[in-house]
């Protein structure tokens, strides 16, 4: 039916009749399959020749399919094992599954049930690959940018607001933004810090250092970060690792600055009562430059308007974060910033107004 190698598959079974029928089914739909009597022979030419699948009897003499499904394992967790049996065990297949078998077939098999049970498998082992190719490709992504950070630190003294602004506009460019959010935020953190009375170089440094707080965006693949529409629970799991490849580029500096830039980063979806991500810190476990900046950021996120919702009010906006709205509430905040931030709320209602203005004339000049 297809001449293309669809998979490569061992098939194991010490009936010859079972073996000849399954092995000619497969090689039929355009799968390339080797045959064995014993899985002692099948485990010797794994080694040798690793595949997408193993199919396999359980009762067989000698090395046995669970004994089989054991040794594969361990030379490959990623290789997915289907058990074939005349005997349909609960026990059995319970036991099959606890070691790791990918499916469990019983025999007599119906060909189009055997087929799709067999794709099913090779689609698991694809998807296995491009998740693993994936993480690998992103950790270097993540040690080059890191390499060349490290690089530039015999200079980094000398780095200005600006620069840091505008390499941190980088990622913010690319979640839908102009980059003026950057400004906002550090503008907005500076106010809470200086309300919270903390010291000069405290409120110089966030100031600075909020900026960074989603520079870990740019390890994000740009089809889920600017998707047009809900996140399915796979991509918002890629989405939350932006806090810890943001922490990874940043730390290791001797620079005050960048220092709490990795912690920012690190920590701004960290919540108060320990529901944030991704370490589910509790309370003062979160440094207060990282409490300062999920509350502002959590502000200019719902001032900003996205492809999936509208832009709210000041009053909408502080609202929420005040009071709650069922996804967002209240005790996610430590109670001092939320108080601060409600007493200073004007001022943060200011810095965006004026911004939004700013941001508005540029792109928009009128015409002469």
């Amino acid at each position: 039916m297809n001449s293309n190698n669809r998979g490569r598959i061992f098939v194991v079974d010490d009936d010859r009749f079972v073996l000849e029928s399954v092995t000619a089914l497969l090689t039929e739909f355009g799968f390339s399959v080797r045959a064995f009597t014993d899985g002692q022979q099948a485990v010797r030419q794994f080694v040798l020749e690793p595949v997408d699948l193993v199919l396999t009897d359980i009762n067989m003499p000698g090395m046995n399919g669970m004994d089989l499904l054991e040794k594969i394992s361990f030379l490959d967790k990623e290789t997915p094992v289907v058990l074939m049996t005349a005997y349909a065990d609960l026990d059995v297949a319970v036991k099959a599954i606890q070691k790791g078998a990918f499916d469990f077939i019983i025999k007599p098999y119906r060909p189009p049930a055997l087929v799709h049970t067999v794709e099913k498998g090779l689609n698991f082992k694809r998807l296995t690959q491009i998740e693993k190719n994936y993480k690998a490709e992103l950790e270097r992504t993540v040690e080059i940018r890191t390499a060349e950070l490290n690089a530039a630190l015999g200079e980094i003294i000398l780095m200005s607001r600006e620069i840091i602004e505008r390499l941190t506009a980088a990622a913010e460019l690319r979640d839908e933004d102009t980059g003026v959010h950057i400004s906002r935020v550090g503008l907005y953190a500076r106010s809470l810090a200086l309300h919270l009375n903390m010291d000069e170089n405290f409120v110089n440094d966030i100031s600075v250092a909020s900026a960074m707080h989603d520079v870990g965006k740019i390890g994000i693949p740009d089809s889920i970060l600017l998707k047009a529409g809900p996140l399915t629970e796979e991509e918002y799991a890629i989405i939350k690792q932006h806090t810890t490849i943001g922490e990874r580029i940043l730390k290791g500096s001797p620079h005050r600055m960048l220092k709490m830039g990795a912690v920012i980063a690190a920590t701004h979806h960290e919540r108060w009562d320990g529901s944030g991500y991704p370490a589910g810190l509790f309370g003062e476990e979160t440094p207060l430059e990282g409490r300062i900046v999920m509350i502002v950021d959590q502000y200019d996120a719902l001032r900003n308007s996205r492809v999936y919702k509208q832009a709210l009010t000041h009053d909408t906006a502080c609202d929420i974060i005040l009071n709650g709205d069922g996804r967002t509430l209240p005790r996610h905040f430590d109670p001092m910033v939320l108080a601060a931030f409600s007493e200073i709320s004007d001022d943060i209602a200011a810095i965006f107004e004026k911004s939004h203005e700013r941001s508005t004339t540029d792109c928009c000049p009128v015409a002469a």
